[in-house]
């Protein structure tokens, strides 16, 4: 699919390419003890049917949609299918407590539920208290709730409901994707199908310049109600990458080596674990072993900083290719084209020990409320001292105080129900609007490089707020 086409809104995209690509896997998954798969017709029909269940049930445009349920086919299918009627999802996490599920359901002002277990849907009633929901669906048996399976009944009329999306403005909010809560109560970030859409468009060249094959796949293991993944799948799979649902971190090791994916996302907590394991193995190895670990692991960081290798270094580092490395990518599944770091800071030394072993790390930056991809380095041009450059249709400033501001299509609507919030992230400078971070950084030739959170700052007796980094 070309970056030029022109979608308004994701169900408009994913149903398009559910006609282009019908026969298409598009989503695998683990359930009855074996693999299992779901093509783009069979995900459009899905989505029909669910749409005109919700419908059938009152849902209507802008209705909020809370959305509980861990990496599975139905959690994507409900997502697909509020926003194609016109209501807004609401992503939550399955780990969430009462008291935020509470908070989502006031806050949003959802009054249906999908859940996928019996525990959830316990939970999420609970928190809607005395006046209930008006709609409780649950993917997987619990007394009390409308099944899956009987939303899903009503027969929805497919070729009807894809010349309904083509209608769906871009500046449509689409989702209200909920931040962690580090500075206060979450807030809902309102984000149209505009800004999921400039992240697509924004990485279109980068996916096309890898060159995946037909059959590549990405291997999805961070929640889907992150933002991050939350769009990235929507994004990768519209490249006709299969999404290979992971069954947990616990089996990820396994999955690598088994699915053997081209992409994968990651955060940098699961990098720090991957290289303890490897090191973990290494030193069970005989003495010879590890020298040539060691000497592998040399040469690769002397090839990323320099000074360049001699002639025999060369030769030597061609070796340790074949014997170290080859062996450590393997454990990956061997094909990786792109292994992104995204969600907070990836340290350059953890991320010079993967590439050092010819792994393709790649460190990107965003914020939910911009989409959420700002920037990302790519495999030709990887500093790993930055996030990259910014995405194509995104503009950068360096504030005077360092902050970074981002401009672009891909820029939330604003705060649910918040607008001191929104005034404080949102400002206006002639016609354009810009996103103000809150983190500091600088720029790097044509790349940003992250230094602080401007929230670190320190006041000086002088007035002046300064980084903690900065001061020696």
């Amino acid at each position: 699919m070309r970056a030029e086409d022109n979608w308004n809104s994701l169900p408009a995209l994913m149903l398009g390419l559910a006609r282009s690509w019908p026969d298409r896997p598009m989503l695998r998954f683990w359930r009855g003890g074996r693999w299992r798969g779901l093509s783009w017709a069979e995900f459009a029909l899905q989505v029909a049917d669910v749409a005109a269940g919700l419908r059938a049930r009152g849902i209507s445009p802008g209705d909020r949609v809370l959305l509980v349920a861990e990496n599975r086919p139905e959690f994507l299918v409900a997502d697909m299918a509020a926003m194609a009627i016109g209501a807004v999802s609401v992503p939550a996490y399955t780990t969430n407590t009462v008291a935020d599920h509470a908070h989502l359901l006031r806050d949003s002002g959802a009054r249906c539920a999908i859940v996928s277990t019996a525990r959830l849907a316990r939970a999420v009633a609970e928190a809607a208290g005395p006046e209930g929901l008006d709609l409780l669906v649950s993917m997987e048996e619990s007394p009390g709730t409308l099944p899956w399976a009987e939303l899903a009944a009503t027969r929805g009329d497919l070729t009807m409901l894809v010349a309904e999306v083509e209608h769906i403005p871009a500046g449509r909010l689409a989702c209200l994707i909920y931040t962690s809560g580090t500075g206060g109560p979450p807030k809902g970030v309102m984000l149209p199908h505009r800004a999921m859409l400039a992240n697509r468009y924004g990485i279109a060249s980068f996916i096309h310049r890898l060159g995946l094959p037909k059959d590549a796949c990405y291997l999805s293991f961070l929640p889907l109600s992150h933002a991050y993944e939350h769009t990235v799948s929507y994004l990768l799979c519209s490249f006709g990458m299969e999404i290979v649902f992971s069954r947990g971190a616990e089996r990820l090791a396994a999955e690598l080596t088994e699915i053997r994916p081209q992409v994968v996302t990651a955060v940098p907590r699961l990098f720090e674990v991957m290289r303890a394991r490897i090191l973990g193995l290494v030193e069970k190895q005989k003495p010879w072993q590890r020298h040539l670990f060691e000497r592998a692991l040399r040469l690769g960081l002397r090839r990323l900083d320099g000074p360049p290798l001699g002639p025999l270094e060369r030769l030597e580092d061609a070796v340790l290719e074949r014997l170290v490395r080859r062996r450590i990518q393997a454990r990956f599944g061997g094909r990786l084209a792109a292994l992104v770091s995204g969600g907070a800071r990836l340290d350059p030394e953890l991320s010079g020990f993967f590439l050092a072993m010819g792994l393709p790390v790649l460190q990107g930056y965003g914020q939910t409320e911009a989409g959420p991809v700002i920037s990302v380095n790519v495999p030709w041009e990887n500093n790993r001292h930055t996030v990259g450059r910014p995405l194509p249709g995104v503009t950068l400033r360096i504030a005077e105080d360092g902050e970074v501001l981002v401009r672009g299509p891909l820029v939330m609507d604003g705060y649910w129900n918040n607008p001191e919030a929104t005034a404080q992230a949102l400002r206006a400078e002639g016609d354009a609007v810009w996103l103000h971070t809150g983190d500091v950084g600088e720029m790097v030739g044509p790349a940003l490089r992250i230094t602080d959170r401007k929230r670190d700052f320190i006041k000086t007796l002088g007035g002046d707020m300064v980084s903690p980094a900065r001061i020696e």
